[in-house]
């Protein structure tokens, strides 16, 4: 009886013992959650949004394992703890990335802005030219907002530029250029069908 009563005791605890022997990965944890922050402090998010967001889908997956774990009774944290070391590493390439990438943007933003001002200037040179019929002249009304309208958003694009948001410059410069091209094609079909040269 002794016996089988210290066979017993034994048993509950090597239970004990096996079930708390699965500890949480918190260092990791810790780790990846700085270097993900990380790489958000310097615009990883901005700059590189596809490479981000399969970090933080990892990230997320990794919790969702980890949670799972700790209902379990015996826990086993191993491939929660490469994994997270991977997220970490992969956070930490990501904010490493994005000074390559921001000038890439940053020098697209400024030749797309050096191109557009040339649009603009052919459109308003193209503008004056127009045939002036009956509803010509509210065409030409018509065409000189939407030209101040690209003058303005590329303006803004300018001053976004200027503070260093490249990619918010890139986007707003990338539509108003297809404005301005667009227009300039339209203007180009009038005076070719009205057989004005330009």
């Amino acid at each position: 009886m002794k016996n089988r009563m210290s066979m017993g005791f034994a048993g509950i605890i090597m239970i004990a013992i096996l079930a708390g022997c699965g500890k949480e990965p918190q260092a990791q944890l810790d780790a990846a959650k700085t270097a993900i922050e990380a790489a958000r402090t310097v615009q990883a998010d901005v700059y590189l949004p596809d490479e981000f967001a399969a970090i933080q889908d990892s990230m997320n997956a990794i919790l969702v394992d980890i949670e799972l774990q700790k209902s379990k009774l015996f826990k086993k944290f191993g491939d929660e703890k490469d994994r997270l070391n991977q997220v970490a590493n992969m956070a930490n390439q990501a904010a490493a990335g994005v000074d390559a990438r921001k000038e890439e943007v940053k020098q697209e933003a400024g030749n797309l802005l050096n191109e557009i001002r040339n649009v603009i200037t052919e459109n308003t040179r193209l503008v004056s030219r127009l045939p002036r019929g009956k509803e010509g002249a509210q065409v030409i009304e018509q065409i000189k907002a939407d030209l101040a309208g690209v003058e303005g958003a590329v303006s803004e694009a300018q001053g976004l530029f200027d503070k260093g948001t490249f990619m918010d410059a890139l986007s707003m410069v990338k539509s108003a250029k297809a404005k301005a091209e667009g227009l300039n094609s339209e203007m180009k079909e009038v005076l070719t069908k009205a057989r004005i040269r330009f």
